[in-house]
Order: C-alpha cells, then sequence, then structure tokens
C-alpha cells in the first residue's frame, strides 16, 4: 500500500505570516528538531531571496554534517526562471514551485497575463530549467487547486509528472475544501495521474486537519503516496494551517485510518519540546487545548472523568502521554539563576555550560563560543534555550554563517 509522509512548512509558510517571525537561529533549530523527530522534509527557504542565502548555507552544512537525520531541506519558489536560476545557485537541490492554477487567480492576480495554455508552459519551463539544473527532486504546487475544475488539475498534473516532477501538491489555499470533497478530488487526481500528491491545507473554515487526513486517505486509495503538509501548532497564515501533531495522531489514532501507514519512522517524543520552542520562538502561547501538546489534554478535574481516569486512562486518552515526550519536559530553574547572553561575561558563561554539561579545553575556545553566544542572543532579542546554547558551542562555525545577514 502507498505511504503517508509529513512535509513541515513552518519555516517557510508560517514565517510568511503576517505579525509572525522566526529568527534564522530559531528556523534552524526548528529543522534540528523536525529531523530529530523522523519528519520526511522541511520546507525550510526561500532560496531566490538574498537575505536568506547565510542561513541556507549553514542548514545545508548542517545537514551533511549529520545533524538532521534523514529530513530533506527544500526551498520554495514561484515557477518563475529567475527564482530557479538563483535557487539552484544557492546550493539548494530539493524544490518546490508554485503558480496559480485557478480562473479566478488567473483572472485577478495575473490580470489576464497568464491563461491556462500560459500556466502549462511556464510550468514545463520551469521545472526544465530545475531539473538540467542539478536538482535532486522538485514538486510543482497548483496554488488555489480547490478552485480550479478537475480537467485542467489532472493536465496540469501530467505535465508536471512527464517533465520529470516527484509530486503535485493540491494546494486548498483558502481553506474552502470539506473532508469528503478533497477526498473525491484527490483520488480522482490520483487515479488519473499515477503521481504522488502532497496535501497542503490552510484553516480558513477550521477544517485544515480533517482535510489533510481524507485528502492523503484519497491519495493513498489511488494508490500514490501521501505527503500532508504541516506547521508546527497549526500557525501560518490567516487561520492558520494543518497542525503537525494533530496530523499525525489522526493518521495514528483515527477511526477508519486502520492499514494507512506512516512511511517515515516516527520519534514523536520530541513533539512536546519541538511545539514549546517554537511557542517560545514565536511569543505565541500554546493554547491550553491544543492536541497531543496543550496543557489541558492529559488534566481532568470534574468527578466522572477524574474517577475513570484513575481507575483506567483509557476511559478519557486515546493515547498516552509519553507518546508525546510530556513526561521527559525539562523542568524551570529556581533559585538562584544565572544565564548567559548578549552582554554576559566569562564566568557566568562557562557556569551555564557546565550545568548542561559542556567543558571547554581551555578559556580561548571559551571566549570564542560567548562571542557566537553574545551575538545569538541579540540576533534572538530572547534568552537563549539550552538547545540553542549546545547548538553553539557543538557547531559554532555554522552558528555564525546562520547569524550573518549582508545586506
Amino acid at each position: 500500500m502507498s505511504k503517508i509522509h509529513f512535509i513541515d512548512v513552518t519555516n517557510r509558510d508560517t514565517v510568511q505570516a503576517s505579525r509572525m517571525s522566526l529568527s534564522k537561529l530559531q528556523r534552524t533549530l526548528i529543522n534540528m528538531h523536525l529531523g530529530k523527530m523522523g519528519i520526511y522534509q522541511s520546507e525550510f527557504a526561500f532560496p531566490f531571496a538574498k537575505g536568506e542565502q547565510s542561513y541556507i548555507r549553514a542548514n545545508l552544512g548542517l545537514k551533511q554534517k549529520g545533524a538532521m537525520g534523514n529530513l530533506i531541506l527544500e526551498g520554495w519558489c514561484r515557477a518563475t526562471p529567475s527564482d530557479v536560476g538563483i535557487a539552484l545557485a544557492s546550493g539548494v537541490r530539493d524544490l518546490n514551485l508554485s503558480i496559480s492554477t485557478s480562473d479566478q487567480m488567473l483572472k485577478h492576480k495575473f490580470g489576464g497575463k497568464l491563461d491556462r495554455k500560459g500556466v502549462i508552459q511556464q510550468l514545463k519551463d520551469t521545472l526544465s530549467l530545475a531539473l538540467t539544473g542539478g536538482a535532486n527532486t522538485v514538486g510543482v504546487n497548483a496554488e488555489d487547486s480547490s478552485r480550479t475544475d478537475l480537467d485542467f488539475l489532472i493536465n496540469f498534473a501530467l505535465t508536471a509528472k512527464e517533465a520529470g516532477a516527484s509530486r503535485f501538491r493540491y494546494c486548498d489555499t483558502l481553506g474552502y475544501e470539506t473532508p469528503d470533497s478533497i477526498y473525491d478530488r484527490v483520488r480522482f487526481i490520483a487515479q488519473e495521474t499515477n503521481i504522488p500528491i502532497e496535501l497542503h491545507c490552510h484553516n480558513d473554515l477550521g477544517m485544515a486537519v480533517a482535510n489533510s487526513i481524507a485528502g492523503a486517505k484519497g491519495a493513498v486509495d489511488g494508490e500514490v503516496d501521501a505527503y500532508i503538509n504541516t506547521s508546527i501548532n497549526g500557525w501560518g497564515e490567516r487561520a492558520g494551517q494543518a497542525d503537525l501533531v494533530s496530523c499525525i495522531l489522526g493518521v495514528k489514532f483515527g477511526r477508519g485510518m486502520e492499514g494507512y501507514e506512516v512511511g517515515d519512522d516516527l520519534d514523536l517524543k520530541i513533539a512536546s519540546k519541538l511545539a514549546r520552542y517554537t511557542s517560545y520562538a514565536f511569543k505565541i502561547p500554546v493554547p491550553l487545548n491544543q492536541p497531543g501538546v496543550g496543557e489541558n489534554v492529559f488534566a481532568h478535574e470534574a468527578g466522572i472523568h477524574a474517577d475513570g481516569a484513575l481507575k483506567n486512562h483509557r476511559n478519557y486518552e486515546l493515547y498516552d502521554l509519553e507518546l508525546l515526550g510530556l513526561d521527559e519536559e525539562e523542568s524551570k530553574q529556581k533559585g538562584r539563576i544565572i544565564t548567559t547572553g548578549e552582554y554576559g561575561g566569562l564566568s557566568g558563561f562557562k557556569h551555564v555550560y557546565q550545568r548542561l554539561g559542556v567543558e571547554f579545553s581551555h578559556d580561548e575556545v571559551a571566549r570564542g563560543v560567548l562571542e557566537v553566544v553574545r551575538y545569538a542572543s541579540a540576533h534572538n532579542q530572547l534568552p537563549l534555550t539550552d538547545d540553542e546554547l549546545r547548538f553553539i558551542a557543538q557547531y559554532p562555525e555554522e552558528a555564525k554563517t546562520v547569524l550573518t545577514v549582508n545586506p
């Protein structure tokens, strides 16, 4: 049977959302956590953007050193020759090319400059450029797929497949779909084209997770692999998009999902740490009722519920808190606290790292790492987390590169 994989787009789709931003260091740590979790791919960058180049080089270097496991680092581009050319020059070798396909977009976004024939031609040209330029994989995105008629979507997907595309991305750009509709449409496309399908669902009507899982079922039932696009904690443009942990839990524990297999070896014990780190980085609290990782997910107070949970937690809990790493969360320091950051000195810096179990061979090495820590603290404008401090000590040169932006 075909498999279901997960592609996280936090570092591309979420960071482009209004009022949401992450530092390059924070995005790097998210990639490392995703790699430890066993996620298939991170849409990690805009490789045509000048401000991304140092971050891209550092992350590709970290990937080469094994710091991100099997995680694929994929860059998002508009389906234009200039985007593709700059992306390939950046060193990114896995790409997704995006172009709008609905009549609404053709008329009111492109202003009639592109018709359907022009979209198909531009797709072929840019896909050929990417593949001849050395790309390993290229996915093609039909923006506003859910408002595009099926005949044209099938033509689009078949054209992409024949030109060498790895996957077709079905974009529910406005969160317009319902579970029934996306299942039917995606299954039909899968059967007609036999190309692996990505599901990219937004949450404008509150159905992004349900639609993603239904779409994945449609792809698998149509005998192709499915790739669910997710974001951490469901954050993204407008009302957000499909939450990573919710989608994984839905595939693993949802009724009717028996026999649908996840294609990667996931370590969900990373889930809680990833959710809370991303919350800290975005400065947005994790909702109390967030599936899997919210503080109330395993909390019981009402008499009937508390009694039932104490007798057997399966009475009111569908999955185990240990599965998600909630039993391994680091507790906050109490009492006398020494931190290090933008204005820290050597003594406090060494004390902090000793607490983390990190020793330096001599003070010259420690001073070099301290200098990077100071810049990283200024870069984030937040106290550095233990994982960020460990990362800087282990990969100081890559950390320097991440922190470098040349206007």
